[in-house]
């Protein structure tokens, strides 16, 4: 069992993308060695970085470089910052499998299949970018998503809420319309990429709804209840621009739920509008 863990360490700290991937993607059999996740004796190590490339600058959000895509620069960015967007998501599903032993075996296991998956789609995408003349690294990038990974890096519960049910699927509400905008430059083979992406990313949603809500049951939770609570103290919202509710819906959220949220979330802004008033 300890020899899985670090195995799964061993993938999250590396700083090599080609290694990176290739060891997430012989990661999921070796789930079959734990006999049981609240069997684990040792606790995970503490870091504060998954592993990124050497050459990979990363800046506040606010100061990544906007540029428009009809420059093959502006082009080259927008794919670049997708590969950055998967290659995360790796490190992400990487040290969920990692860092919380106490629960299921189930939950190592789907998580390191989502490992998997994500470097599927980094290396997918990483190829479409250097078809185009350039590489991983080439531009820079932000460190929002592994943020919010640390910042939930105590809590299962939390991280489950947070990431795949918030940041993660925001993916689901833009990537139709980056599609189209691909689609218009005639790049199909980008698209193809996109649409695997896609595809998957429900599946990627649909695992975090799943254990948000039995990590809720064992803890005589309410659902909602909570998620409401936790948007509210992290300043995250949901309906900002299109929402991809189909989507959604079949990554586990149900039209009631986002009804209620958006419900929430606007009287969240109409509270903030009040404030800023006086």
């Amino acid at each position: 069992m300890k020899a899985v863990y670090a195995d799964i360490l061993t993938a999250l700290l590396s700083r090599d993308a080609d290694e990176k991937c290739r060891l997430a993607g012989q990661l999921p059999p070796l789930a079959a060695e734990i006999r049981s996740g609240r069997d684990a004796e040792t606790a995970a190590a503490d870091f504060r970085y998954a592993g990124l490339p050497d050459g990979l600058v990363l800046v506040p959000p606010s100061a990544v470089t906007p540029r428009k895509m009809n420059t093959p620069e502006g082009y080259a960015a927008m794919l670049h910052a997708i590969c950055h967007i998967e290659f995360n998501a790796v490190n992400l599903a990487l040290d969920a499998a990692y860092r919380f032993r106490r629960l299921p075996v189930a939950f190592t296991r789907d998580w390191l299949t989502v490992a998997a998956e994500e470097a599927r789609h980094f290396s997918a995408m990483r190829d479409r970018l250097r078809a185009h003349g350039f590489d991983y690294g080439d531009f820079e990038a932000h460190g929002h998503l592994w943020d919010m990974a640390y910042k939930t890096a105590y809590d299962p519960l939390l991280r489950m809420a947070l990431v795949p049910r918030v940041l993660e699927a925001r993916g689901l509400d833009v990537t139709p319309a980056i599609r189209a905008k691909v689609a218009q430059k005639g790049d199909t083979a980008t698209c193809g990429v996109l649409d695997m992406i896609y595809r998957d990313e429900v599946g990627h949603v649909q695992t975090g709804n799943h254990w948000y809500q039995y990590l809720c049951r064992e803890r005589g939770l309410e659902p909602m209840a909570l998620f409401r609570r936790l948007l509210s103290r992290y300043d995250l919202f949901i309906f900002r621009g299109y929402v991809n509710l189909d989507a959604r819906e079949r990554a586990g959220f149900s039209r009631f739920e986002m009804a209620v949220l958006e419900n929430f979330e606007q009287s969240l802004q109409h509270g903030k509008t009040e404030r800023n008033a006086f």
